[in-house]
């Protein structure tokens, strides 16, 4: 298979969005170093603009399109994170943003969302639901749908995290990052492959949403039917140019159940003294869980995000 993305299309992307991104800072802490028995290095997009990686993608998509695409704007749908991404995205651009959310998202992204100036549509929280909503809209304005993860932009600007990392880390043997829709992913995939082919990529999944750890198992995409984890962010299932992406360059996904999410999160919070949302600590808690497996290894953990409302707090 051939990859859909090379090397000059992740630089391009990088060079592109780089003034309108933060370069986020890589934490340590001895004392999580201690209890998973390996070097622990956390790239901070719970610290991008939005409080979440998506800020890359969003932009890289939007700043991508041609002069008469952006006068009629952008739509999509998104639980949040990417919804924020879209709609400051299309405020750094004076362009137009329809975001259909579902009416069960968290009040802190909906407030976000309606911050950055973008028109919210809410629909029921079901992807057919979402899905039709944008169709609409898209249909009335002519504005170009982003999907949230299952675009080869969206997957370029996702994967810049990644080249920043190993940059500034360049003596990683592993990274780990959640996965729902794969765009993040799939770009680290990518942008270790190019980089650092040695490099061993993994992913944390919540079992409540396990999909592309079946699809892995499978060889092809098994749906969520039903999903029901605390990782709000990572509830969708995994896009196919992400999954033909992930076969081909992720080693392994690791199940998590919502407890195992929790405890990562507290013990993220409670030593690092930094907010991080559950889908955020996922990646961590798959390492807590296999700690034998990454003895003694320098693990890079990407901490997708930190937009997690205060008033709801699983601990």
């Amino acid at each position: 298979m051939e990859l859909p993305i090379r090397l000059a299309q992740l630089r391009e992307a990088h060079e592109r969005i780089k003034p309108f991104i933060h370069r986020t800072p890589i934490f340590t802490s001895e004392s999580i170093n201690a209890i998973v028995g390996c070097e622990v290095y956390f790239k901070c997009e719970n610290l991008q603009k939005i409080g979440a990686f998506k800020a890359r993608g969003g932009l890289n998509a939007v700043l991508s399109l041609s002069e008469e695409q952006r006068a009629k704007g952008v739509v999509t749908h998104s639980s949040g994170n990417h919804a924020q991404a879209m709609a400051m995205a299309a405020k750094t651009c004076g362009i137009p943003a329809y975001i259909v959310m579902p009416n069960t998202a968290p009040e802190v992204k909906k407030k976000a969302v309606a911050g950055y100036g973008a028109e919210i549509t809410f629909s029921e929280p079901t992807q057919a639901a979402r899905e039709a909503a944008a169709n609409t809209i898209m249909e009335a304005t002519g504005a170009t749908y982003v999907s949230p993860y299952n675009d080869i932009k969206v997957i370029e600007g996702q994967g810049t995290a990644a080249i920043e990392f190993m940059e500034d880390q360049p003596d990683l043997e592993v990274l780990m990052t959640p996965v729902g829709g794969g765009g993040l992913l799939a770009g680290t995939a990518l942008a270790a492959h190019y980089l650092k082919p040695a490099l061993k990529i993994y992913a944390g999944e919540p079992e409540g949403a396990m999909d592309t750890f079946l699809s892995m198992q499978k060889g092809e995409i098994v749906p969520n039917t039903t999903t029901n984890t605390i990782a709000d962010g990572l509830l969708v299932t995994v896009g196919d140019k992400n999954f033909a992406i992930i076969q081909k360059l992720v080693k392994e996904i690791l199940v998590v159940n919502d407890q195992e999410i929790v405890d990562a999160m507290r013990l993220i919070w409670e030593r690092m003294k930094i907010v991080v949302e559950p889908s955020g600590a996922v990646p961590f808690a798959a390492l807590l869980k296999n700690k034998a497996q990454f003895a003694g290894q320098k693990v890079g953990i990407i901490i997708s995000g930190g937009n997690v409302d205060l008033g709801k707090l699983p601990f």
